[in-house]
């Protein structure tokens, strides 16, 4: 097993293929690259590949102050 970044996979055999290797589309990995969301892909021996996200959590935005004064939420 290998692990390795999303956008490292995709300049190594296409956003196409990865999106094919996950079932979703060009437009979904490209966004998720341009966001710079952390996914890392782990390569398994049989050549299938399952993905991970890094996020915080809670993954919500907190609310600032001048929102919250505002009565509005983002």
């Amino acid at each position: 097993m290998n692990q390795i970044p999303l956008p490292d996979l995709v300049a190594q055999i296409g956003q196409a293929s990865v999106a094919e290797a996950f079932g979703i589309s060009p437009a979904a990995v490209h966004k998720a690259i341009r966001l710079g969301r952390k996914i890392m892909v782990t390569v398994h021996d049989d050549g299938s590949y399952t993905a991970h996200e890094q996020r915080p959590f809670p993954h919500h935005k907190a609310v600032t102050v001048m929102q919250a004064k505002a009565g509005r939420l983002v």
